[in-house]
């Protein structure tokens, strides 16, 4: 008998490109590390809407084999999956567990309140940050716990930081996508480069554009200037740390609906790269204006490009946050963060 299944997107053989596997494999692999493999089952479910029986058999078959059930499902899969798990769990009497992966749920349910009957019987809901567990308790649920995102990251050493002088070096590490703000950093670094009339700041873009944004950042990278760079992709928990290090900051203007605890944060903080970031969702609750990073409101575009000029001007004002944002990952180690899901298991 398995201690606790994880059934969610793992993608097994895929490279990272979204928070639904990274999340999903970052769980698993926690889990697996404090209670041993043999004692946590994974469940893919890739692809479950081409073989609905298949995956009926193969949760049956996680329920029988395992004490708890810890479902990631998104969107499309909240409509399935708690309802699936519990109508077989009526002879199996596990303890079942959703793992939120994003900051959508509430909204959610407003549109789809038939959801909410189900998803209060669970044993465990987790969410990133609390106040999605303050509205979500405003709809009547009692079974909510804050679980932050973690995933597996070297947290880098204060001896191990960088010293930057001009051009300085800026990234963005996250999907690729309009949503995500990447035509927002790159119009500031241009417009901030142009109006002192000199490179003063270098734009590499990490991570691989979504399927319906190809053409367009296609389009995009033909129009680079020589301070613009596409640098693909970067997987690894050490190479991430060792290569964000070089940059002075971290540019992530997003207004992505479905932001939530954004990895790319917990990535950055471990390299000791402040975050320059919208306010956008749940930003503001992850990154301490001032401290470990800047905040800025995602209706006022122009603003990157002011924090970038001041910036240039006033560059400590950056590196001042970095031993911050080294001792602020260590709050969202796997470790820490697994624990809140330890807690919950019987």
């Amino acid at each position: 008998m398995y201690k606790v299944g994880v059934c969610g997107h793992f993608a097994f053989g895929e490279e990272f490109n979204s928070g639904q596997k990274d999340k999903t494999r970052s769980i698993y692999s926690a889990l697996v590390k404090e209670l041993g493999e043999g004692n946590v089952k994974a469940l893919d479910t890739r692809g479950w809407q081409r073989s609905p029986f298949r995956l009926v058999v193969q949760c049956k078959k996680l329920l029988a084999e395992c004490e708890n059930v810890i479902m990631l499902p998104a969107t499309n899969g909240l409509k399935i999956f708690p309802f699936l798990f519990e109508t077989l769990n009526t002879f199996y009497k596990r303890s079942l567990h959703y793992a939120v992966v994003g900051g959508w749920l509430t909204d959610f349910l407003r549109s789809n309140t038939g959801l909410i009957k189900p998803l209060k019987k669970l044993d465990s809901i987790f969410v990133e940050v609390p106040s999605m567990q303050k509205s979500l308790n405003a709809m009547g649920f009692t079974n909510v716990y804050v679980l932050p995102n973690f995933h597996e990251s070297v947290i880098l050493s204060t001896e191990e930081l960088c010293s930057f002088n001009e051009p300085y070096k800026l990234c963005t590490f996250s999907r690729i996508r309009e949503e995500k703000g990447i035509e927002d950093a790159i119009e500031a670094v241009r417009k901030v480069n142009s109006c002192l009339g000199k490179t003063a700041y270098l734009l590499d873009i990490y991570g691989l554009p979504d399927e319906d944004y190809k053409e367009r950042f296609e389009e995009l990278k033909n129009t680079f200037e020589s301070f613009i760079t596409y640098k693909g992709f970067l997987s690894g928990a050490e190479a991430i740390s060792h290569e964000l290090r070089s940059y002075f900051a971290m540019l992530f203007p997003t207004r992505y609906e479905g932001e939530g605890f954004a990895g790319t944060i917990i990535d950055s903080f471990s390299a000791g790269v402040p975050v320059i970031a919208t306010d956008w969702k749940y930003n503001g609750e992850i990154i301490t204006d001032g401290i470990n990073g800047i905040i800025y409101s995602v209706n006022e575009r122009e603003k990157l490009k002011e924090i970038l000029l001041e910036a240039v001007q006033n560059p400590d004002t950056i590196n001042k946050m970095r031993a911050d944002c080294l001792s602020h990952a260590e709050e969202f180690s796997p470790k820490n963060g697994v624990k809140v899901i330890l807690d919950r298991l019987v």
